[in-house]
Parts: C-alpha cells; sequence; structure tokens
C-alpha cells in the first residue's frame, strides 16, 4: 500500500512540477524584454528623425503577447500638436520601419466630425469606434506625414463600428439608412461600412450584429 502511495503522490507531484513550470514560463512570455523595447525606441527614434518634425515623441512601448497584431513590439508616438497617438514599427513583410500616423489622425478627425450626430440620434450611451486601415493606407497611397491631408480628400472607405447597449430594434436600420444618408450629403464620408452591435455595459452580447456598406 505504501509502494503504491508513493507513486501516486511521485505522480502527483511531478504533475504539479509540471503545471508550475507551465505557469512560469507563461509568466515570464507576459514580461516585454527591455532589451527589445529600447531597440525599437531607437530604430522609432531614427525613423522619426527621418520622416517626422519635432513636433512628434516616444512616450511609451507596447509588447504585443497575444498575436493581436503584426508585430511584438511597437513605439507609441505622439504628435504634440494634434495630441493624435500613434505606433511605430517593424514590418516584417517589407522589412522596414512602419507607422499608423495617416490612420490614426483620420480615425481620430472623422470620430470627432460624427461624434455629435452619434450621441444625438443612437443615444448618448452609445459608443462607437472609426477604423482605417493601416496596412492599405501605407501599401495603396502615398502621403506624406508632413502633409497629411483629409480622408476626403481621397478614395478610402473606413469601417464606424456603432455599439448600442440595447437589443436590435426594428427602427434600427432606418437609423442606420439616415446615418448613411448625413454622411453623403454633408460631406462627411462617401464610401465606407456602418456595423451595427449590442452589447450591454458588462459586455454580454444581447444581439447579433449586422453590416451594411455605402
Amino acid at each position: 500500500m505504501n509502494k503504491y502511495l508513493k507513486i501516486i503522490l511521485g505522480v502527483l507531484g511531478a504533475i504539479l512540477l509540471g503545471i508550475g513550470l507551465l505557469v512560469v514560463v507563461f509568466l515570464l512570455e507576459m514580461k516585454p524584454d527591455k532589451d527589445e523595447e529600447e531597440k525599437v525606441k531607437f530604430q522609432t527614434e531614427q525613423y522619426l528623425e527621418g520622416k517626422f518634425n519635432n513636433n512628434f515623441e516616444i512616450y511609451d512601448t507596447l509588447f504585443d503577447n497575444m498575436g493581436n497584431f503584426e508585430f511584438e513590439y511597437a513605439a507609441k508616438v505622439r504628435d504634440n500638436k494634434t495630441n493624435t497617438d500613434f505606433l511605430v514599427y517593424y514590418d516584417d513583410e517589407t522589412k522596414q520601419m512602419v507607422d499608423t500616423y495617416i490612420a490614426e489622425k483620420w480615425e481620430y478627425d472623422l470620430a470627432t466630425e460624427i461624434r455629435p450626430y452619434i450621441k444625438g440620434n443612437f443615444g448618448e450611451t452609445t459608443n462607437f469606434f472609426v477604423y482605417f486601415n493601416p496596412k492599405k493606407i501605407r501599401q495603396e497611397l502615398d502621403i506624406d506625414p508632413m502633409n497629411p491631408k483629409s480622408y476626403k480628400e481621397i478614395e478610402v472607405s473606413p469601417t464606424i463600428r456603432i455599439a448600442r447597449p440595447a437589443k436590435r430594434s426594428s427602427g434600427d436600420e432606418e437609423i442606420v439608412n439616415e446615418f448613411i444618408s448625413f454622411l453623403i450629403n454633408e460631406d462627411k464620408l462617401q464610401h465606407g461600412s456602418v456595423i451595427m452591435e449590442y452589447i450591454a455595459e458588462n459586455g454580454v452580447i444581447l444581439d447579433d450584429e449586422w453590416s451594411k456598406e455605402f
């Protein structure tokens, strides 16, 4: 009996040791590498000197350990003139440093223009997000960050995601159609897509999302 008990305890001990090692490895992988952070900061400093002016500064770094982005380390940069925050990182596909400045600036500009309408017509508790694809902008458009122009001057199709803390109602499609008409008629945006999602304040999904392109 003692022999079997020792075997069982040995097996349990090995399992617990393995679990402990996995936890340690996981925690280590969750922590950013200081050398990599300094590396991306240095690369970004050189990148900014060659492409931007003195209004731009590095204020932090971003470590993506979950695979949510197309990079592992990025520098967080701020345009002190417009308070636009964006990322600079090494792109494995192009083998060079790239940035998200134009996309972030356009997102901020468009969000500022449409916020009063959305809050007034969809409700004050409605959240919304504007997204311009930075990779598509880099690949298809040659835009000088020191002369970013306006998204209205260029053929682009951003996504506007509207999140309401309620279930879908029969009048939602009409409200979205009126919103699209507002965007076009008021020269806010000529092309894009609107996604409606229904999420409670605690994060619970209340209904299926749907979208409409224009």
